[in-house]
């Protein structure tokens, strides 16, 4: 009769779990090198994405920017605001008066019109002698008094040319004006500067 030694199932058992590790160990690398060989791939597609990118911009040039606030010059030959038409170009003093002027109403939107004029490009506007007043760049050296104290037409604040052709200058009584006033005004009996010039001596319109 033969006899059933239960220590050789012991040892098959030990076998088997030792046997496990073992396959362990021989999956390690290839999984590795499958993980490597996926990620060069996908680097490799990276790459080439990039490139065609590249090509790509090279040949059609970039992609067009959003038009933001950019400066222009009006007939008039003063600061003004370029509408996103690229063709229209309004006054500074046009924009954020609660009327739109540019065809898409750009000049009304409320990421530029609130809080002014911390939100306001620094083209539109300009300082006067009152730290806290302000007005918009176009208003400046225009002859009229439009800070309340002539710092917009007067030095040491402001610099600005002389009387245009159709103004006579004079220190003017009237607050609307501040070194100059319009030749309209001269020699209609009524005195407009200090030293009655605009009666005596301006030529008139």
């Amino acid at each position: 009769m033969n006899k059933i030694f239960p220590q050789g199932d012991g040892n098959a058992a030990a076998a088997g779990s030792k046997a496990l590790p073992g396959r362990e160990a021989d999956r390690s690398p290839f999984c590795c090198s499958c993980r490597g060989a996926c990620l060069s791939a996908f680097l490799m597609l990276l790459l080439a994405t990039l490139a065609a990118l590249i090509a790509l911009v090279a040949i059609l040039g970039p992609p067009p920017r959003m038009p933001g606030a950019q400066p222009c010059v009006t007939q008039m030959n003063r600061t003004g605001f370029l509408c996103h038409d690229r063709r229209s170009c309004i006054p500074a003093s046009r924009v954020c008066d609660g009327v739109p002027t540019c065809a898409h109403g750009e000049d009304e939107e409320e990421a530029l019109c609130r809080d002014m004029p911390q939100r306001l490009p620094g083209f539109l506007v300009a300082h006067c002698g009152d730290p806290a007043s302000w007005i918009y760049s176009d208003q400046k050296c225009d002859g009229l008094n439009n800070c309340g104290d002539c710092s917009d037409e007067l030095s040491p604040v402001t610099m600005c040319p002389p009387c245009g052709p159709g103004w006579w200058r004079c220190p003017s009584t009237v607050f609307k004006y501040c070194s100059c006033i319009p030749r309209s005004l001269c020699r209609d009996h009524v005195q407009h500067c200090s030293d009655w010039s605009d009666e005596y001596s301006c030529p008139g319109p």
